[in-house]
């Protein structure tokens, strides 16, 4: 057949914000041998005693301010299904088909494969929707791509997508959210900040590049819009757990800016590609409180890229790289055209 398609894989989610449907799963997320390096002869019973049985109320009071309830659902599943249905259009006269699935939670990786191969497909391209590489985010996603094939009789032949920390598309489409979220405003910030999902500093010093992309990301970012590094500082968001990660970390690092006088801040989270929990209630909500609480006076969060054009541009080049020489000579030459 010779037929390719195309598999958008992003973090995943709750199906729903009460205790069962939360600890459902982080059961599955926090068993990740991937994101849970600890040894699971200890890990496994302190998850089950202390994280399980506390962290669903207080993840399910958090997932209930941002929820979307009009479609009752996270932010994050809205936004990645968005990016997949805008970018369906730009592969159709390539008759690429275009899906998408969870890492955890619902729509599996293993439903969306089963999607594209029920419509022809014997080629996959896989894009892990994250901007910077780390075993936890996108060796994982792959991971489970792998293990979804593992079962399968007729296996389809794969390329993956690498990361993309400094891509100009990337790059240019923060600028441009920055610059639009901060034309909006009625006042100049005094600082930008750049958050980062946190990573444990174990990890990295084990061989993961994720805090070296997320500095390559910075880099490019305050590159475009001509700002220091002294008023763009990188941080690091979402610790868990008592072990070292990477730092400086996020809130205590603006909780001392406002205690410094610097009274106005806006925050940009280059991490993610779409608003999910860790950008709408840990940055939006959590941190805005606390900034203001000690002192702070005015607070911007801004939006992720979601699925503006230049998230949907990005997803397309970067497809469009891996799918060179699997595109149907005559559809890629009349695309060309």
């Amino acid at each position: 057949m010779n037929d390719p398609g195309l598999l958008l894989i992003n973090l995943g989610t709750p199906d729903g914000t009460d205790y069962r449907a939360v600890r459902r799963y982080l059961s599955e997320f926090l068993s990740d041998r991937r994101v849970i390096e600890a040894n699971p002869l200890i890990w496994r019973p302190i998850l089950e005693a202390l994280v399980l049985s506390l962290r669903p109320q207080k993840s399910g009071a958090a997932y209930r301010r941002i929820w979307n309830r009009a479609l009752d659902e996270s932010p994050l599943r809205t936004h990645t299904r968005a990016q997949a249905e805008k970018l369906a259009p730009r592969f159709a006269a390539d008759g690429v088909p275009v899906a998408w699935g969870m890492r955890y939670g619902t729509p599996s990786i293993s439903s969306a494969i089963e999607e594209l191969m029920a419509q022809g497909c014997d080629r996959l391209v896989i894009l892990p929707l994250y901007p910077q590489y780390s075993a936890t985010t996108t060796a994982t996603a792959n991971d489970q791509a792998f293990r979804a094939l593992m079962r399968l009789r007729r296996q389809p032949s794969i390329r993956t997508v690498p990361s993309f920390p400094d891509h100009p598309i990337y790059i240019a489409g923060l600028a441009a959210s920055v610059r639009r979220t901060l034309r909006g405003l009625d006042w100049k910030p005094d600082m930008l900040v750049g958050s980062f999902h946190g990573l444990p500093q174990s990890y990295v010093a084990a061989g993961d590049p994720y805090a070296e992309e997320c500095e390559r990301t910075m880099q490019a970012l305050r590159a475009k819009l001509g700002l220091a590094a002294s008023l763009t500082p990188l941080t690091y968001q979402s610790r868990f757990g008592p072990a070292k990660w990477l730092e400086p970390y996020t809130a205590p690092t603006v909780v001392a800016l406002a205690r410094s006088g610097i009274r106005r801040i806006a925050m940009v989270m280059p991490a993610f590609l779409a608003d999910c929990i860790e950008t709408l209630d840990e940055i939006g909500n959590e941190l805005r409180e606390e900034f203001l609480g000690a002192g702070g006076e005015k607070f911007c969060a801004i939006p992720c890229l979601n699925d503006d054009d230049h998230a949907i541009d990005l997803l397309e080049s970067l497809a469009r790289t891996e799918l060179s020489g699997w595109l149907r000579p005559h559809v890629a030459t009349a695309a060309a055209a």
